[in-house]
């Protein structure tokens, strides 16, 4: 354990008074748009399946510099960036996939979000308000949370009726905030806690997690965060367990950090929007939302969690599921049926 810490200085640590929506998004022009389309119609022409599809047979060299800049900008730069204008109204859902899987691939390698196996995620209200429900298929408010992966991205094809914002939060600049007012409570984030898997865990595997893993970790000069309170939570219940009250208090000063007005920056998607981020560096949520009774007017938005092809040096314990992802199971589920007792934030 690292005595000291350190400020971070680097484009990724970011407030609100340095970075909004319109900072963070690229206009697709026709140029994009037409190469995107051309890859989809190659591929559907070779009759590839969706999970087949690669980088290198979604060929998008007419815009290669662009593509590659944008990824530098999640991977390098401030750790977000969103892509306006994709005509999905033009498009089938199954052309939509491909458009943006195939983008996907060129960021990184899609993961099994669930133990559905569902690499291309699609975000839709199945369970309402319960939070057993993995939160991606339910329509609660979630808290500022990462995923399991390096880079998260989200494609929305339809907005909610009401409802439904998005928001983002750099965790490095929570932690500059930290050491500046709360020096003291910097080791027990980096200490880390104990996570429940939620029942997503490997066979044999016990329910929660035997190692902490830390909210805040350093490796080769970069500085990395896993974060999901309700996780952490309901592993101390289930372990019948307390934390101390220094431990309990450095959870508090970082979600209250992180839900501020000067970190978090809020807006909504819109259709055609794509928004990609550094799973290490970006924390994200959604607001509580209410959908229209018509089937073709509900809110979808499509998910993909991708290993990056550069990857950000981490310590071996924030590679949850490494590989393919989530290990499907034959009779996979979102759901998890426990007694949640505990503090309900959400849950990604």
């Amino acid at each position: 354990m690292q005595s000291t810490y350190n400020n971070i200085d680097h484009p990724s640590a970011w407030k609100t008074s340095e970075l909004d929506k319109s900072r963070i998004t690229i206009s697709l022009d026709e140029q994009h748009l037409q190469a995107l389309d051309e890859a989809l119609r190659n591929v559907q022409s070779c009759n590839h399946a969706l999970y087949d599809i690669t980088r290198a047979n979604f060929s998008l060299d007419t815009i290669k510099k662009d593509v590659t800049d944008w990824s530098s900008k999640v991977m390098q730069g401030r750790g977000i960036l969103l892509l306006s204008g994709l005509p999905v109204k033009e498009y089938t859902i199954e052309e939509i996939e491909i458009i943006y899987w195939g983008l996907g691939c060129h960021f990184g390698t899609p993961m099994s979000q669930s133990t559905l196996g569902d690499r291309m995620g699609h975000v839709v209200d199945i369970g309402g308000k319960d939070a057993r429900e993995r939160a991606y298929r339910n329509s609660t408010e979630l808290a500022l949370h990462t995923d399991a992966c390096d880079v998260v991205a989200m494609l929305c094809i339809r907005k909610a009726m009401r409802g439904g914002l998005s928001g983002y939060t750099s965790g490095l600049a929570v932690h500059n905030e930290i050491l500046r007012t709360h020096p003291d409570l910097l080791e027990c984030l980096y200490k880390g806690y104990r996570y429940h898997r939620f029942g997503e865990e490997q066979p044999g595997e016990p329910p929660v997690t035997p190692y902490p893993i830390p909210v805040f970790s350093e490796r080769d000069g970069y500085v990395s965060m896993n974060y999901l309170r309700a996780y952490i939570d309901l592993a101390y219940q289930e372990l019948d367990e307390n934390l101390s009250n220094k431990e309990v208090q450095a959870l508090d000063v970082f979600d209250d950090i992180s839900n501020s007005d000067d970190y978090r920056m809020n807006f909504m998607m819109e259709p055609g929007d794509i928004v990609f981020f550094n799973n290490l560096t970006v924390l994200h949520t959604r607001g509580e939302f209410f959908d229209a009774d018509e089937e073709y007017l509900k809110r979808h938005l499509l998910r993909l969690w991708l290993v990056a092809h550069q990857r950000r040096p981490v310590i071996e314990t924030l590679r949850v599921y490494e590989g393919d992802g989530i290990a499907e199971r034959e009779n996979g589920s979102t759901y998890f049926d426990h007694d949640l007792t505990y503090r309900e934030f959400g849950n990604t």
